[in-house]
Parts: C-alpha cells; sequence; structure tokens
C-alpha cells in the first residue's frame, strides 16, 4: 500500500482528507510543527495556513520537501478562489493543488493520472464497433474506476460483456478478436481486452462448458485489477519501464487483493487469479512465490494467456511479435508453466494476425 503523510494545522481537517482516501494509503497524520522528525512519503498533502504563514514556517516546510523521494507528488489544499494561495503552495514545492471540499476522485487523478482518459480518446476511436468489444470496454471502464476510488464492484456489467466476447470468439474467430483490440489507444485495455478474448478461446479449445467460458472471461477481464492504483505515468509510458518503475508495476497483484479482500461476492478463485496470476510452477513468480499444487488451473490458464497476450500487443516503442513467436516463448519458459497445458495451447500459433 502507498505511504501518504497528512500535514494539517487543524485535527478536523485532517480527517475530511483521510475519510475519502480511506483504503487507498497507509496515513500518517504529521503535526506541521513536527515534520523536521518524519522524512517525506512518496505522496504528501498539506492542508495548512498560507495566508498568514511566516517566512521561518515557509522555509521550514520547503526545506523538508526537497527531502522527498525524487518521484514523490506534493499536493496543498486551497480555497477554490484564492489565487495567492496557489501561488505560495506552487513556491514552497507543490505538484498541484486541490480545492475544498475534498473530493478523492480529484486527489487520486492528481497523484496517478486520470484514469477516464484509458477508455476514450479523442484523437483516435477505441477500436470498434463492435458489440463485444464495446461492452468489454465499459466492463473494464467500471472495473477499474472501482478500483481505484474504492467504490463496490459491478458484476453484473462484467457477466452481461461475457455473451457478446463469447458470440465473437465463435462466429469471427480469435484472430479477428486480438486483430480490433490491439487497435485501443490504451495499452492497459488493449492487454485487458487480450487476455479476455485468449482465455475464452483457450477455454473452448479445451471443450469448457459455456459457464466455465463466461467466467474465464471474466478472469480475464479482472484479473488486472490492481493495475488501477499504479500511477498512469508508469502504466501507459511509451517506452520500457525502468528498474524502480518495474517493481511498482509489480505491486500490482497485491493491489488487486487489497481491492478485492473486502466483500464483493467473488468466487475466491477469482481473487486467487487475481493475485497469483504472476506465479509460476517452480516457485519463482510473484507476488507469494507459491509452487506446484498451490496454482489452481485457472489461474495456469490465465498465466498462460496473459504472457501469450503481452507478447503479442503492440506497443508505441517496439512492434508486436508473431503468435508463432509468442508460442515458442512459451515453450522456452519449460518448467515455469504447466507443460501439458502449454501444449493444448499451441493452437494459438497457428494464428494469421494483422501486422
Amino acid at each position: 500500500m502507498y505511504q501518504l503523510s497528512i500535514i494539517c494545522d487543524s485535527p478536523a481537517r485532517s480527517e475530511d482528507i483521510r475519510r475519502p482516501l480511506a483504503g487507498m494509503f497507509d496515513v500518517q497524520f504529521v503535526s506541521l510543527n513536527d515534520i523536521q522528525s518524519v522524512s517525506p512519503e512518496q505522496y504528501t498533502i498539506f492542508d495548512i495556513d498560507l495566508i498568514d504563514a511566516d517566512r521561518l514556517l515557509a522555509t521550514k516546510v520547503k526545506e523538508w520537501l526537497q527531502r522527498k523521494p525524487r518521484d514523490g507528488k506534493v499536493i496543498f489544499i486551497i480555497d477554490e478562489t484564492s489565487r495567492l494561495e496557489a501561488v505560495r503552495a506552487h513556491a514552497l514545492g507543490a505538484a498541484d493543488v486541490a480545492h475544498r471540499p475534498i473530493d478523492g476522485k480529484i486527489i487520486l487523478s492528481k497523484f496517478w493520472g486520470d484514469l477516464s482518459s484509458l477508455a476514450s480518446s479523442q484523437s483516435e476511436p477505441v477500436t470498434g464497433k463492435t458489440e463485444a468489444v464495446t461492452s468489454a470496454s465499459e466492463a473494464l471502464q467500471n472495473i477499474f474506476s472501482s478500483a481505484c476510488l474504492g467504490g463496490s464492484l459491478n458484476p453484473n456489467m462484467i457477466n452481461a460483456a461475457s455473451e457478446p466476447i463469447l458470440r465473437h470468439i465463435e462466429a469471427e474467430g480469435l484472430a479477428s478478436w486480438i486483430d480490433i483490440v490491439r487497435k485501443h489507444h490504451s495499452q492497459t485495455y488493449q492487454h485487458s481486452l487480450l487476455v479476455t478474448g485468449i482465455a475464452v478461446a483457450f477455454g473452448r479449445h479445451l471443450g469448457a462448458s459455456q459457464k466455465d467460458r463466461e467466467r474465464l472471461s471474466f478472469a480475464g477481464m479482472l484479473h488486472d485489477i490492481g493495475k488501477a492504483r499504479i500511477p498512469l505515468a508508469i502504466l501507459e509510458k511509451p517506452a520500457p519501464l525502468n528498474k524502480s518503475e518495474l517493481a511498482v508495476m509489480r505491486e500490482h497483484p497485491q493491489f488487486g487483493f487489497e481491492v478485492l479482500k473486502s466483500p464483493t461476492g467473488l468466487d475466491k478463485e477469482m481473487v486467487d487469479m487475481v493475485v497469483h496470476h504472476h506465479e509460476y510452477l517452480d516457485g519463482s513468480g510473484y507476488p507469494h512465490r507459491i509452487q506446484g499444487n498451490e496454482i489452481s488451473d485457472l489461474v495456469r490458464m490465465i498465466t498462460i494467456s496473459d504472457i501469450f497476450g503481452a507478447l503479442i500487443e503492440r506497443r508505441s516503442y517496439s512492434p508486436a511479435i508473431s503468435a508463432e513467436a509468442a508460442y515458442q516463448a512459451l515453450l522456452d519458459m519449460g518448467p515455469k508453466l504447466d507443460k501439458d497445458l502449454v501444449r493444448e495451447f499451441r493452437f494459438a500459433s497457428h494464428l494469421r494476425l494483422k501486422e
């Protein structure tokens, strides 16, 4: 969980800030007089008197903020009508300002970026006009919004999106689905849609029932729910991630667990899939390094679909590889993956995808 420091000169206002962010951050309250005794966290919110603050206080705050982590974000809470407060906040080191009353959605968008930008782009169409893609994209938007803001997940919408996806795969085939969703402007949504279609087609190839294929579709859309709490600058970075960014990205299974740990009505195996889809049979995965029989069949299938989807997706900084090359990469992973399932997955290596 991310660390958040709230520096405020009023306990009541501190609580007003904490309340809409509950469950999103590990919060520490710091008195303005005590800031020199603690180190700045990655995220900091100041709600202090910027109008009557003396020069000594301003110097103390500015010096303290100079110690913040390189990627640390600082927001000052100000009155919407006060231009003077805005100027002084930025002079002290604010990355941004937010206005009273506190809106949790706005605070999170300033820290992490606006997740609504994942859903659509003004410069290009989302993907296509198919019913399956439209309903799946709407379901993903609901999933990510709920995860980011702590709202309730809407399983009915996710279930409703499964039927047109299944129909599309049945009628048009997996290659058609992949060719459509690889046009999505959002790398995050593109990946989730790819994994969903691949998992459904995998289940169909294995002779899974309609109900089980619906569950695989649900699992595909839900598996990366934790990415809703990854800063957008990392999530949609148009270049390879560096070491520190990769470390943040690897937190998304645990973030997913935190999203789903409150009562949601989801099957335990769905939560298991969210938390463990990056685990490998040889124990070299993350976050818990489980292995062998500790990893369920559903998780094994989603893991294969997830890896294959990541390999064939289009990125702005690198071309997609062929389905044949992606399947060979699965084979090369050897004992990390279920060899029987990988063998059954070989149908995917015969896909002919548009470049």
